[in-house]
């Protein structure tokens, strides 16, 4: 017998035992789930929080944030107005901060390319500016929420036309790095 065949089921029971577990409403499917997690594989993922074993994102996180409650709001067309898709999203960023009080974010506005490169600096901080007042009404101490406008220079989609803009016309929440 050739060795490829035995390293191509070598390579399927690995993956076998890399399959989720989890029922579809997110709980562990079996008790002890993922308890033995790295057993038999010489230790691998030893320090590793059972979070990122299981490909969730490690908590008070960007990526946390993102998954949990969306990490970005957009805005109309030269508006700085929080519509009702918004306010959802910032009420849960709100939520969410509350949840991890040491997380500092960073609010970055944006706008889409038409305007001026002042305008569209000065509308970025309009937008940063109006979800942070949002989340300061809601109880988000001011110190832990700083703005930064980039305008049009960082485009989510660099295209010319009006689905590429209403990408670009956001305010982003970036959890801030230490270290």
């Amino acid at each position: 017998m050739s060795p490829i065949p035995l390293r191509l089921c070598a390579a399927l029971l690995l993956l076998a035992g890399c399959a989720s577990d989890d029922a579809p409403d997110g709980s562990a499917a079996g008790a002890g789930a993922g308890a033995g997690a790295g057993a038999g594989m010489g230790g691998a993922g030893a320090g590793m929080a059972s979070s990122e074993l299981a490909g969730q994102p490690a908590p008070g996180t960007q990526e946390d944030l993102a998954v949990s409650v969306g990490d970005r709001v957009f805005f109309d067309f030269d508006s700085v107005v929080l519509n009702e898709e918004a306010t959802r999203v910032l009420d849960g960023q709100a939520a969410w901060l509350k949840q991890y009080p040491d997380v500092v974010v960073t609010i970055e506005g944006h706008a889409d390319e038409r305007g001026t490169r002042e305008y569209n600096l000065a509308l970025g901080d309009r937008r940063a500016n109006a979800v942070r007042n949002y989340l300061m009404a809601l109880g988000i101490d001011p110190e832990r929420i700083l703005t930064i406008s980039y305008g049009e220079e960082r485009p989510a989609d660099p295209g010319n036309n009006e689905a590429a803009w209403a990408q670009n016309r956001r305010a982003v929440t970036r959890v801030a790095t230490t270290g």
